[in-house]
Parts: C-alpha cells; sequence; structure tokens
C-alpha cells in the first residue's frame, strides 16, 4: 500500500479543564462540595480561606508587629517546596516525637459489635474441633446482613478445596450450618425464606403452631400467592381457623439479621440540603447552603512569589525557571478552582430560582395538588441552558421548604390532560390511586381496572396498563397480593 502525507481540517469541539471542572462541581452535593474543597487547600498551598480580620487593640510595640507581619508573609515561602542540599534533623523524621517525661494516656473508645461479630461470639458456645470451627467461621463469613446463606453448601465445598485446601463434603457443612442456625437471632443461616420462617415457627415449640408449620412446610407457594381457599380447601378449614394461622406466619421476621441492630453501629443518613427557601410574609426568599463552604481566595504571598520569580526569569536566572513553573501552575488551577466554584453557585441559583418560578403556587403552602407537570426541557428553555445541565443541578440535591425538605427530583413529572382539557401533573393521579388503595375493602381489593373506571369518573381517562404502571411505581402489589384475611 503506498503511503502518503496529506493536509486535513477538521473542526473539533472539545472542553477546557476549566469547563470539566465547572460540570464535575455542578453534580455533587453540598457535603461532597466541602469534602473537595479541603481537598483542594490540601493540594494547593496558593489557596486560604477568606477570614474576617478583627482589629484587636493589644500592648504590641510597632516593632514587635512588623516581625509578627514579616513571619506571617514567611508562612509560606519558597523554601517550602524548592531547597536544594536540605540537611532535615533526625527529630524531625520521627513519628514519635515526645519526651520521655510525657505522660501518654491511651483513652479506651468503646464500640458496639457488629451482626456477624455476634454470631462469632455464639460460636464460642458450641464445643466444635478445630477443624469444625474453621469452617463455621467460613459459613458465618457467607452470611449477609439480613441472615441469610445465600450460597448453596455445594459453591462453599468448592471455595474450600480451592482456597485453603481442605476436602470438605456437604453433609459435614450442612450439619455445621444446623448448629448455626440455632443461633440468635431465630432464623439466622437459612437459605430461603420457606426455610427462615420454618426455622423461627419450630424455634417456639408451641402446639398452637402445628397448622402453621404444615402450610409454610406443604403450601408456601401457595401462601406466598395469596391463595387462601386453595389452602382452605385441602386442609379443610375454617376461615377463623386459616386466619389464625396465616396471623402467626405473618408476625414473623422475614430478614433475621435486620433484627439486630446496635446503636453504636448504626449508620443514619444525614441530609444536608443545598438550598434553602423560606416563606418570610408570602413572599419566597432562595438562598444556597454555604454554612459549610468556605469563601476562597488566593494567597498574596505568592503573587509577589511570582512576580519576583518572573523577574528573575527575565534575566536568564535558569535556577528559579521549575519554580516558576510550580508558582503559576497552581496559581492558575486556584483561580480556575474558585472560578468555578462562583459558576457552581450562579447555575445553582438559576435554575432553583426558575423550578420556584414556575411551581410558585405549590410553594407558597406545599399543597401537592398544585405541582404543574414540569420537565427538564421546560427550565432548561426558560434559562438557556442544556438539559443536561439542568439534570446535573437536580441530581442528588436538596432544598428545605418551610414544609419539609424534598430532593429536586421530586418537583420534576410529566403531565396529561383531563377531559375539560386542564394539564395535571401524573403525580396528582398517583395521590389518588393511592388514597383509594389506602382506603380499600382488604377483603375484596381494587383491581387494576376498578382503578381506571374510578378515574374515568374523576375525570382522568387513562388505560389500565398506565394505571398498572403508575401502582408499580408506587410499590404498591396487584389486588391479588393485597388481599387480607
Amino acid at each position: 500500500m503506498e503511503q502518503r502525507l496529506t493536509l486535513q481540517q477538521k473542526l473539533l469541539q472539545k472542553l477546557s479543564p476549566q469547563q470539566i471542572q465547572v460540570i464535575k462541581l455542578l453534580e455533587i452535593p453540598t457535603v461532597q462540595l466541602e469534602q473537595r474543597i479541603k481537598k483542594e487547600l490540601e493540594e494547593n498551598p496558593v489557596l486560604e480561606i477568606e477570614s474576617d480580620n478583627m482589629e484587636v487593640v493589644d500592648d504590641t510595640t510597632p516593632q514587635d508587629s512588623e516581625q509578627e507581619k514579616d513571619i506571617d508573609n514567611d508562612e509560606f515561602s519558597f523554601d517550602d517546596y524548592y531547597a536544594e542540599d536540605e540537611d532535615i534533623p533526625s527529630y524531625k523524621l520521627n513519628a514519635k516525637n515526645y519526651s520521655k517525661d510525657d505522660k501518654y494516656i491511651d483513652i479506651p473508645f468503646s464500640v458496639g459489635t457488629t451482626f456477624h461479630e455476634f454470631l462469632q461470639e455464639q460460636l464460642g458456645l458450641l464445643s466444635l474441633s478445630d477443624e469444625e470451627k474453621q469452617l463455621a467461621e467460613y459459613i458465618i463469613g457467607n452470611i449477609d446482613d439480613d441472615g441469610y446463606l445465600r450460597r448453596d453448601l455445594l459453591s462453599i465445598s468448592d471455595d474450600l478445596a480451592f482456597n485453603m485446601n481442605l476436602d470438605v463434603p456437604e453433609e459435614k457443612l450442612l450439619k455445621i450450618l444446623l448448629d448455626i442456625q440455632q443461633f440468635d437471632p431465630p432464623g439466622v443461616g437459612a437459605r430461603s425464606l420457606q426455610e427462615c420462617l420454618l426455622i423461627q415457627l419450630k424455634r417456639k415449640n408451641n402446639d398452637e403452631l402445628k397448622l402453621a408449620i404444615k402450610i409454610v412446610e406443604d403450601f408456601f407457594p401457595e401462601f406466598t400467592k395469596k391463595h387462601y381457599s386453595k389452602i382452605q380447601s385441602k386442609l379443610e378449614l375454617t376461615e377463623a381457623q386459616l386466619k389464625e394461622a396465616i396471623d402467626h406466619i405473618l408476625k414473623l421476621n422475614p430478614k433475621p439479621g435486620s433484627s439486630y441492630s446496635n446503636p453504636l453501629n448504626k449508620a443514619n443518613q444525614h441530609i444536608v440540603p443545598d438550598f434553602i427557601l423560606d416563606n418570610i410574609d408570602g413572599e419566597l426568599n432562595l438562598t444556597l447552603n454555604q454554612r459549610n463552604v468556605p469563601n476562597l481566595i488566593i494567597n498574596e504571598s505568592y503573587l509577589g512569589m511570582l512576580r519576583a520569580l518572573g523577574e528573575s526569569h527575565k534575566q536568564k536566572k535558569q535556577n528559579n525557571k521549575e519554580a516558576l513553573q510550580f508558582v503559576k501552575q497552581k496559581l492558575d488551577s486556584a483561580k480556575w478552582f474558585i472560578d468555578a466554584i462562583q459558576q457552581r453557585q450562579t447555575t445553582l441559583l438559576l435554575t432553583m430560582s426558575e423550578i420556584i418560578n414556575f411551581q410558585k403556587e405549590y410553594f407558597q403552602d406545599g399543597d401537592e395538588s398544585k405541582l404543574k407537570p414540569m420537565i427538564l426541557k421546560d427550565i432548561a428553555e426558560r434559562i438557556n441552558l442544556d438539559i443536561s445541565t439542568v439534570s446535573r443541578v437536580s441530581n442528588s440535591k436538596y432544598i428545605q421548604t418551610h414544609f419539609g425538605i424534598y430532593p429536586l427530583k421530586y418537583f420534576f413529572s410529566e403531565g396529561m390532560q383531563k377531559d375539560d382539557g386542564e394539564e395535571v401533573s401524573t403525580r396528582e393521579i398517583k395521590k389518588i390511586l393511592k388514597e383509594c388503595i389506602e382506603a380499600e375493602d382488604k377483603h375484596k381489593p381494587l383491581t387494576d381496572e376498578k382503578l381506571a373506571s374510578i378515574l374515568k369518573e374523576k375525570s382522568y381517562n387513562i388505560a389500565r396498563r398506565t394505571v398498572a404502571k403508575y401502582r408499580e411505581q408506587l410499590n404498591i402489589p396487584v389486588a391479588r397480593l393485597r388481599k387480607e384475611l
């Protein structure tokens, strides 16, 4: 093949480093922004937090003040980053740099045990050989947080053969597993929901539970699908007997691991709102939550250092070339980061202000029926931004209002027209569906067709499959699974 040199012109659209930085900062919530700023402050010595310097009257002489000023200005000196043949004293390299006379007290910190540690503690109550204890610990390590052993014993046997060079038959693993299933909480170590319920029922050792045990053992598929009439006819039970047995089963815990709660290990997720909306005498006031986000400025000493290094570079002093490049790079990075933070704040306020203007009636009192249909495109067109930008703003962001804290995605919903031509939000339809299902007769729950007919009576002309879609979005099961005795 003949090789040729050709000249070709191309028009490419590429994002600048600052644009990429703005995009990344735009999509993170306030909590992550605080961590990102702390990281940037650690990595870039040119950045510093703006502080309100208050004048303090003291008895120091002007000479002392000048000396303190010189010390403050030399806090970030070039010698910290560029020094040749620096002889570092050994004590600066010592991690435990304290006197032998210093009293060191190790303060104990009490931490509760985890779910798996709780099982390990109970393992010590069994009389097992070293090998059996090792196998039991391996099985406990495969139990998930819900308390189930999701892996079959054959796979665990294969893992033991490959990883620990132990040839253990399934029968031996099953024997150890049965011992673990006697641990607390009841039902731990079960391999299925059916086995979990049976372990809990048999643990109670009550004659009144014989019928409940038989239903779980022999009619579990019918029980899960709520085919109560089939169970009643096959066992020749009265409705009262069946209801009593079903009530016993429904009181069991399907996730035994979740019942083990340790307040010291409980991880509570706190929502930090990104916006704060106040209603002052009917006027809505929107502010960004900047409580823990500091104002960043550039250290003036580095600007003077850059000018000094620039003059040295003009005088052909090559030794300062690397230092000049380092300081200039850090200064540019600091300016980009400060501009990116400011642009993020501007974009967030612009987008959220337009959302509030669009849903002004709703934000006055929080009445969900006043929520208008709104999609990302509606806001993007109003503020002349791309849909992806609005999507990044609304992702993982929260707003604190006078009627609660809500994610921004809550305010976006599709719309449909009623028979009279009025356009309403699908959220309003879902609210009506939820109210109808909550008020239904649980002995005869409403089917999707019946729900569709109820909505048509209220001028919401939607199909049955649309009702089924909204019901699934609300995590509501079908009518058969909502039936109660």
